[in-house]
């Protein structure tokens, strides 16, 4: 068996067991973002599905997030600082079991390239925060033709005033 399907096959099977995948890595480790705190901190102000998420880059079980769901407009905030990040403006339906964007806010979020499965991805983070929120693919809609595919456990949604 090739390294790369070997890797890739492990991956789905800790997701499809309904657990959170997780591979901690310290590339952000030395970047600075406004809101910086201990993990002991980050620990207590996140439940532990945020934690595995924002802060150790696991990603939540596909299909398991009620933001899939959700249509109301409004803003989706980072659940680790509350910055808002993404418009309901600029969601859609992937079909991918996570919730997706075409577009983020300005100025709100980062990206870097990691290769935890072996081929590079995008990683998309909270630029406030360092929060890992996702990836962002090439096969999203117009008029970005960006998918930004996000934990929804990374997420809050304030819904737009009456």
């Amino acid at each position: 068996m090739k390294r790369r399907a070997f890797l890739a096959g492990g991956g789905a099977v800790v997701l499809a067991a309904g657990g959170f995948a997780v591979w901690r890595t310290d590339a952000m480790a030395d970047e600075s973002f406004e809101v910086s705190l201990s993990e002991a901190e980050w620990r207590e102000r996140l439940t532990p599905e945020q934690f595995a998420v924002l802060r150790e880059e696991a990603t939540e079980r596909a299909f398991s997030s009620p933001l899939n769901d959700e249509h109301r407009e409004g803003l989706y905030h980072c659940a680790g600082c509350d910055q808002a990040l993404y418009s309901s403006g600029t969601k859609f339906e992937s079909g991918t079991g996570w919730p997706s964007f075409w577009a983020p806010l300005d100025d709100a979020v980062a990206t870097k390239t990691d290769f935890k499965l072996v081929y590079p991805r995008t990683e998309v983070h909270c630029d406030r925060c360092g929060g890992h929120l996702g990836h962002i693919f090439d096969d999203g809609p117009e008029p970005t033709g960006k998918r930004h595919c996000l934990n929804g456990v990374a997420l809050t949604f304030r819904p737009a005033a009456a």
